[in-house]
């Protein structure tokens, strides 16, 4: 007799929550990992437990690694689909713990796959999960419950979208101070949830220390992340309020994006070009306008842009006028570097990462300010997507999208 494959699913999907195992890795049409490079970095963990999830309030490590991965979702019903919930906060839980593996028989396959030797460390990755447009379609139910923002990312002008590497149903990411806990992660949910949902796209990526000191700088040699809110800020800016579902409290949107940046054409444009485009200096960082990092440029004793070009791109993102506070967002981007392509070029860029209260009113309305500056020509986004991060788990008996599913 042929065995139900929605049965079998279920059936795995049980079984992995009570044992905390599951199966083999899943191929994506869209994985391609690339090399991470290992900079250790002493770090406090935020708790797993939380009215916001880790991982957005807290900027990573110095020298932190990361996995951005997106999945699709194969679960056949709402209950697959609250185990598969169930399943992913138990192993995100036990991985940020750390301590060792649950005891198996002799002749069962091990609990941990091993890359982090026999007891997983104490400072294990910072897991943040989000759910994207296309989880609140029919299958589930869920229709009536999507957040008042959350739509796939459209294509803007000068993209170059790849359809392998964009939306999703669920978005994942990984950070630690090493790259081999963030794989060690990866491959732990992956075989936990296998039958519930598969691999999309994922990028490895890395945040460079800072050099010499302050922000940390992006491939094409600049600090990325300087005028970032203060947490001050983040309950007007960051986290989702009125006019969202009442299970979304203390859930906030966020904004992936790949973006290939050609550095081997970038290398050859003279600085003062170049940060001409910024409206910052490469070395310290500073606005044109300033001397450090931290200054704020007056845009009012510029009017003319003869100091920092009308055109530059931190004048657009961030013009600083009252008009334009309600639109900034809050960067947690991280550098990647997957080789060369097929033609002999180097294939590196950024994993642009972005969190705020409302995709189209900030995101997007930065976007637009954007549209045409002159670092079009040195980038090419391909991929990413638009997700809401599920509100914190709170305590042990809580699971991500708890309020959302029951």
């Amino acid at each position: 007799m042929t065995a139900n494959p929605s049965s079998n699913r279920r059936s795995f999907l049980r079984g992995a929550m009570a044992a905390g195992v599951g199966g083999a890795v899943t191929t994506a049409s869209a994985v391609a990992p690339a090399a991470l490079h290992t900079i250790p970095a002493a770090r406090a963990v935020p708790p797993f437990h939380g009215i916001h999830q880790a991982g957005v309030a807290d900027p990573p490590p110095d020298g932190a690694q990361g996995i951005t991965a997106s999945f699709d979702v194969i679960a056949e019903n709402p209950a697959e689909l609250t185990d598969l919930f169930r399943i992913l906060t138990e192993r995100a839980r036990l991985l940020a713990a750390g301590g060792p593996p649950a005891a198996v028989g002799i002749t069962a396959p091990p609990a941990d796959n091993g890359v982090l030797g026999p007891d997983l460390p104490e400072n294990g990755p910072v897991i943040t999960v989000g759910v994207g447009a296309s989880l609140f379609d029919e299958r589930y139910g869920l229709s009536g419950k999507r957040p008042a923002g959350l739509t796939a990312m459209p294509m803007f002008p000068n993209d170059n979208l790849r359809p392998a590497w964009c939306h999703g149903d669920l978005s994942l990411q990984l950070t630690a101070a090493d790259a081999d806990v963030c794989v060690h992660a990866l491959r732990d949910i992956t075989r936990a949830t296998r039958g519930a949902m598969q691999p999309r796209w994922r990028m490895n990526g890395f945040v460079s220390p800072p050099r010499p000191s302050g922000t940390p700088r992006n491939l094409f040699g600049f600090k990325d992340g300087i005028a970032n809110p203060g947490s001050v800020d983040f309950g007007r800016l960051v986290w989702a309020g009125t006019g969202e579902p009442a299970w979304a409290a203390g859930g906030t949107y966020q904004v992936i994006r790949l973006i290939r940046m050609l550095v081997e054409f970038w290398d050859r444009v003279a600085i003062t070009e170049q940060e001409n485009m910024f409206g910052r200096v490469r070395d310290t960082g500073a606005p044109l306008s300033g001397n450090h990092e931290s200054d704020l440029p007056d845009y009012s004793d510029d009017p003319t842009g003869l100091v920092i070009p009308l055109n530059a791109h931190i004048r657009l993102a961030n013009p600083r006028t009252p008009d334009s506070a309600g639109s900034q967002i809050l960067r947690r981007s991280f550098n990647y570097d997957r080789g060369n392509d097929d033609a002999g070029n180097l294939d590196q860029g950024l994993i642009f990462q972005c969190y705020q209260r409302d995709p189209h009113a900030q995101f997007e309305v930065v976007q637009r300010r954007l549209l045409d500056e002159p670092l079009v020509d040195y980038i090419s986004p391909f991929g990413g997507g638009y997700f809401f991060v599920l509100p914190g788990v709170r305590d042990a008996a809580d699971f991500y999208a708890r309020a959302l599913l029951t």
